[in-house]
């Protein structure tokens, strides 16, 4: 007897400790699979920040896959937003994606680093015309992503009749109906225009009265969204609203209903295009990564899924003919001609950041 009770508290004790080092190693497996935050130093990993619906994910699993590099992966709504996470410096981003005038910005207050472009041999591919241009010559900080155009689609079974200007917007017909990028130099260039001024204006008066049409805007707008406006002109929450090209042209093909105009003020015309983020802890691999991105076939596969304009003159012959004959995507050169590129404006963005902050009620 006794010795099966000694035999059965060895046993006793065995279970114990195997229990006891099975949490052990669970709790170890715990942190060993834990993700690693941005601005970690891992070798093997980039930390993107980009805007949202604008790389499929398959994309990004695919170079992940080809090259054993992790992508994490943040968005964001607008230029000025990634400005000023970027400026704050409580992240370390790889690489980001900036439009054309805020290109020229941080360019400036130094926030960018000067890329290898041995690293990005497939440079080549991205046509002559997008390449060398004022806000970065010679493209020493920054590589051509995508480009398009701000339009105005309309559900025309919500409302009849055709859109020929900004002007159009403000009328009543609208309440509450319109879905507007929330983008503070687009939105206060199409008051600007509407009264017969630059984008780019830097005058203080003319400045104030655009500030005081968009207070007048106010009551037709629905939403501000930059990140899928679409979606409400589609589902027929919007009549019509103020959008990126491409999503304009996502929602013709979703709802047969929805109509794209182009303003006779001139469209705003802009370019994505990837930046390096100063201090950036795996610069080499966000090189690689902005490489395998200008593949033309995979920079088709991006204009697949979201149809924004392609620089990318190699991608072509892999992108649907569809889409490269779709003026809502890809419009005519008299309608560019007439279009607007914004520019950095310098100490006179203080102005336009105080309209902002009066629009959107902060």
């Amino acid at each position: 007897m006794k010795f099966k009770k000694i035999l059965s508290m060895i046993l006793l004790i065995l279970l114990l400790y195997s229990a006891l080092t099975g949490c052990q190693n669970l709790a170890l497996k715990s942190t060993e699979t834990s993700s690693i935050p941005v601005g970690s130093s891992n070798d093997n990993e980039l930390n993107v920040f980009n805007w949202s619906e604008y790389l499929p994910d398959s994309i990004v699993k695919k170079f992940e896959n080809q090259y054993n590099i992790k992508i994490n992966y943040i968005t964001y709504s607008s230029n000025e937003e990634m400005l000023a996470r970027i400026m704050a410096g409580d992240d370390i981003f790889d690489l980001s994606v900036a439009s054309d005038y805020m290109v020229d910005v941080m360019r400036k207050q130094k926030l960018v680093e000067e890329m290898d472009m041995n690293n990005v041999p497939n440079l080549k591919n991205i046509g002559t015309q997008f390449k060398n241009l004022a806000f970065d010559p010679g493209n020493k900080y920054s590589v051509p992503y995508m480009w398009g155009t701000a339009v105005i689609a309309v559900n025309t079974k919500m409302i009849s009749g055709d859109i020929t200007s900004y002007s159009d917007l403000w009328d009543s017909k609208f309440k509450n109906s319109l879905v507007v990028l929330d983008d503070e130099r687009a939105l206060i260039g199409i008051a600007l225009k509407k009264l017969g001024y630059s984008m780019n204006e830097t005058d203080p008066n003319s400045l104030q009265q655009a500030g005081q049409e968009l207070m007048k805007l106010k009551s037709n707008i629905k939403s501000f969204d930059s990140d899928s406006p679409r979606a409400l002109l589609i589902n027929g929450q919007a009549a019509a609203g103020f959008m990126w090209g491409a999503e304009a042209a996502m929602a013709e093909k979703e709802n047969k209903d929805v109509k794209t105009f182009f303003p006779k003020e001139g469209m705003y015309i802009w370019q994505d295009n990837f930046v390096i983020p100063k201090g950036a802890l795996h610069k080499k691999n966000a090189e690689v990564f902005i490489n395998f991105l200008l593949d033309p076939e995979v920079s088709a596969a991006i204009s697949k899924e979201y149809p924004y304009a392609n620089p990318n003159e190699a991608a072509r012959e892999f992108i649907d003919k569809n889409t490269l004959n779709n003026t809502t995507v890809y419009p005519s050169e008299k309608e560019l001609n007439i279009g607007e590129r914004l520019k950095d404006l310098g100490d006179t963005t203080k102005l336009y950041d105080k309209i902002w902050a009066q629009v959107k009620g902060k």
